[in-house]
């Protein structure tokens, strides 16, 4: 009996249980549908509010993006099968422009969103914090402006923020220490200002964080000490300052931190590379840093990239850096590391064991002593090395051919001696050789023409001799030769005219000869091509003879042009400038002519009342005597050169000297033009104050009028034929001398002196009258 009850209550439970499911189900079709169908209509209008607010598609993304379509297949959008909901949008890199519609705050479930590498503008809408179930943002690459939404704490599952390379502006939100799953924030190029936020210590879970590019000011605050996940730190470009900051010594896990370009000072502690044991990167450039390079840093054995050029650095480069064995980069440049001792650079054969080293860059430092042989030795994957500005001597190594991968070679601003080694021919991936101002002998090497690469050749202010080797015509990637300033003789090998690459030549101060190449070595008219690209062509200070070539006139790239001081003649055959105008721009230059016509006639009608009542006034002043020689006016010639000036002294001969004094040297001359004997006066510009000496009685003697002064015609300001600055004063040359001779003559005391009391009170009363009467400033003068 109890069975049979108890059988009987258990399938009434069943069935009950059966019944109640059914009706559940039924409930859930005729409520559940309607609200699914509901969000399902919201996305849709959500994403076709984003289309009506792009301008350009170029890519026709949108195109997809209509009723025929279920919007679940429109292009960029991920949708969720289980929501049946839009949960992507994917529109990176499609060159879209527009704005950024509000309206997508309405896709409620949309958790990433990309619209990264395009042309959106305008501000970032508030409306987005509504995306709650947001975990990945990225705007970046595009135009927006305004300030970062502060309600973005909304967004509390966010993990990746991206905003970098946009014209954001303002402070960064405090805001933003709320999104506390945030593992990405970057914000970096930006015009963002204020200080670094404290509030973004609280960001625990953060990975990477990039503010470079921007604003920001001040020193950073302890609570970032917090961020200990913290693998990658970015704030490079900005005015933050203070001392290395301290907080960063808890953060261990940090791979990079590029801290360059900003305001941070003092001394890098000795102990720095013990704090950071998984340290890949370090960027510490252009900033105030003082001190030497922690030798610490050897114990970070992960380090690949050491940056810090452009400091206040001092001491030598820790030669313990040679067991970085995975080092590639280290950069030096612009401090004031070495001694001034000729085992300064000894670090080098440590360096040696660095197998990785693509660049090494010791430039601009006070390292002193003779370049080792170990420097051969030295990673053959290096591609970068320059040691140019330091104090070293000796002799580039024929060995130099190991370093193989080498692709910039600078040695420029030694003392380097010897050869150029043949050898140098075999690093045939070397783009640029640079060994400028050295004591370099000998020849250029034949062998440079196997430097297919090379891109640009700077060998000037060395005493190298011989001819230019003809090979260089087969370096047809070469834009720039510089060979000036050597003692190189010869002629322009035909080779080098004929390289389509070339853009500039360099090879004034040698003694070139023999007419300007063409064709073929004997002078002829070379092919239109040769040389068409050429911007720069300075062969001054040679001795290249014959015509000058009509080939010039072809060289339509030619920007500058210098064949002075050589024995060139006839005519440059220049074509006239020509200015090609587009259709666009020529509508501007009429609509800003109009703008410029009517200013010019307000102008005008303006100048012509001032002119009315200038004469007005003119007319009522009392008339004043001309006292001004109308003859000696017209001498003035202000367009005298330094050239003129040498071939009228006999190249400033003694035996055209007048005199001199303690600011310069007086000679007689004779211009050949018009046979003019003047008085030039040669300014001493070694003697202190000369300059201004020239300027002031330049002026003086311009406006002032008296009669115990000669009158000056002209001046000249300029150079000579060595690049020395030059100035003198070009006066009326007086052939009975000077009036201190005349009041003061060298004579025995018994003759009779040329000038009577009676004439030198005349004179002194003649001048005095004529300096009281004249309406100029007054001025001191040793003659008055």
């Amino acid at each position: 009996m109890k069975s049979s009850l108890e059988s009987f209550n258990s399938h009434t439970y069943q069935a009950i249980h059966a019944v109640l499911l059914v009706f559940l189900f039924s409930f859930s079709l005729k409520y559940a549908a309607p609200a699914a169908f509901h969000g399902n209509e919201t996305d849709k209008l959500a994403l076709l509010g984003l289309k009506s607010q792009i301008t350009e598609d170029p890519s026709r993304v949108f195109a997809s993006w209509n009723e025929s379509v279920h919007f679940c297949r429109w292009t960029g959008i991920k949708f969720g099968p289980r929501e049946e909901r839009a949960i992507g949008l994917n529109l990176k890199g499609l060159i879209l422009a527009g704005i950024i519609s509000g309206h997508l705050g309405n896709l409620s479930l949309l958790n990433s969103r990309h619209l990264a590498e395009n042309s959106f503008h305008d501000e970032i809408p508030p409306q987005l914090s509504r995306l709650t179930s947001l975990q990945y943002l990225n705007l970046s690459f595009n135009y927006l402006t305004g300030e970062i939404p502060v309600n973005l704490s909304h967004w509390v599952n966010l993990e990746n923020l991206v905003l970098d390379h946009n014209t954001l502006v303002g402070q960064i939100p405090y805001q933003v220490g709320s999104l506390t799953k945030l593992v990405k924030l970057y914000l970096k190029n930006n015009n963002l200002t204020g200080i670094f936020p404290g509030s973004i210590g609280n960001l625990t879970s953060l990975e990477e964080l990039y503010l470079s590019y921007n604003n920001l000011e001040g020193e950073l605050p302890a609570s970032s000490a917090r961020m200990a996940k913290l693998k990658l730190l970015g704030l490079s470009v900005n005015s933050l300052s203070g001392e290395f900051p301290p907080p960063f010594y808890n953060l261990s896990s940090l791979e990079l931190i590029a801290l360059s370009f900003n305001n941070f000072s003092g001394n890098l502690r000795s102990d720095l590379g013990h704090y950071f044991p998984n340290l890949q990167k370090l960027y510490l450039g252009s900033c105030q840093f003082i001190g030497s390079i922690p030798s610490s840093l050897a114990n970070a054995s992960k380090l690949l990239q050491l940056d810090f050029p452009e400091n206040n650095l001092t001491g030598n480069i820790p030669k313990g850096l040679g067991n970085l064995r995975n080092l590639l980069w280290l950069n030096v440049h612009r401090n004031h590391l070495g001694y001034g001792k000729h085992d300064d650079l000894d670090f080098l054969n440590s360096l040696t064991n660095c197998s990785s080293l693509k660049m090494l860059h010791l430039g601009d430092n006070q390292f002193v002593g003779t370049l080792p042989h170990s420097i051969v030795n030295l990673s053959s994957q290096i591609q970068r090395l320059l040691i140019f500005r330091n104090r070293i001597g000796g002799s580039i190594p024929r060995e130099i051919s190991n370093l193989v991968n080498l692709n910039l070679l600078d040695m420029s601003n030694s003392n380097l001696t010897g050869r150029i080694p043949d050898s140098i021919g075999r690093l045939t991936n070397l783009g640029g050789l640079n060994l400028v101002s050295n004591l370099l002998t000998g020849v250029i090497p034949s062998s440079t023409g196997n430097l297919t690469e090379l891109v640009y050749l700077y060998l000037p202010r060395n005493k190298l001799k011989g001819n230019i080797p003809s090979t260089l015509g087969n370096c047809n990637q070469l834009l720039i030769l510089a060979i000036s300033d050597n003692h190189l003789t010869g002629t322009i090998p035909q080779q080098l005219i004929a390289l389509s690459s070339l853009t500039k030549i360099y090879a004034f101060y040698n003694s070139l000869t023999g007419p300007l190449p063409g064709n073929s070595l004997q002078g002829t008219i070379p092919n239109q091509e040769d040389l068409q690209d050429v911007q720069s062509l300075d062969l001054s200070l040679n001795n290249p003879s014959g015509s000058i070539p009509h080939f010039i006139a072809n060289l339509t790239s030619l920007l500058y042009l210098n064949l002075s001081f050589n024995n060139l003649e006839g005519e440059l055959h220049l074509q006239p400038c020509v200015y090609q105008e587009t259709q666009k721009t020529r509508k501007k230059h009429v609509l800003a002519l109009k703008y410029i016509l009517t200013i010019v006639f307000a102008a005008s009608f303006s100048i012509l009342a001032l002119l009315v009542v200038f004469l007005r006034w003119r007319r009522n002043l009392k008339d004043r005597p001309e006292q001004e020689d109308r003859s000696e006016s017209a001498c003035f010639n202000p367009n005298i050169s330094y050239e003129e000036l040498r071939i009228a002294t006999g190249g400033f001969s003694s035996e055209n000297l007048i005199g001199s004094g303690s600011f310069g040297t007086v000679y007689k001359g004779t211009f050949t033009s018009d046979g003019m004997v003047v008085a030039v006066k040669v300014l001493n510009l070694q003697h202190q104050g000369a300059s201004k000496s020239f300027t002031a009685e330049y002026q003086a003697l311009r406006n002032i009028r008296h009669r115990n002064l000669v009158k000056v015609i002209s001046a000249c300001s300029s150079s000579d034929f060595k690049e020395n600055d030059f100035k003198a004063l070009v006066f009326q040359f007086m052939p009975k001398g000077n009036l201190d001779e005349w009041l003061h003559p060298e004579k025995e005391i018994h003759e009779k002196s040329s000038l009577t009391i009676l004439q030198r009170m005349n004179h002194n009363r003649c001048g005095l009258c004529t300096s009281l009467s004249s309406p100029s400033v007054p001025n001191t003068h040793d003659s008055l």
